[in-house]
């Protein structure tokens, strides 16, 4: 799968939960929302954190050379 399209769709899933977790009425709903976002912003950040360490192999040639 595409890792962007999983970015965007996490980046989704955590906007619909706070959407969610501002309607919770009670602690424990907003403790099940605020876990949730908790896990998903997790995931989203392995996906960040991988592209920071792709991206000096970026192998796109019309950047040119390295500043370095």
């Amino acid at each position: 799968m595409d890792p962007e399209k999983m970015m965007n769709g996490i980046s989704s899933e955590i906007m619909t939960s706070i959407k969610d977790m501002k309607k919770a009425k009670t602690s424990e709903e907003k403790l099940t929302h605020s876990t949730t976002i908790k896990n998903l912003c997790e995931s989203l950040g392995v996906f960040l954190n991988l592209m920071s360490d792709m991206s000096p192999y970026d192998d796109d040639e019309d950047d040119g050379p390295l500043p370095f």
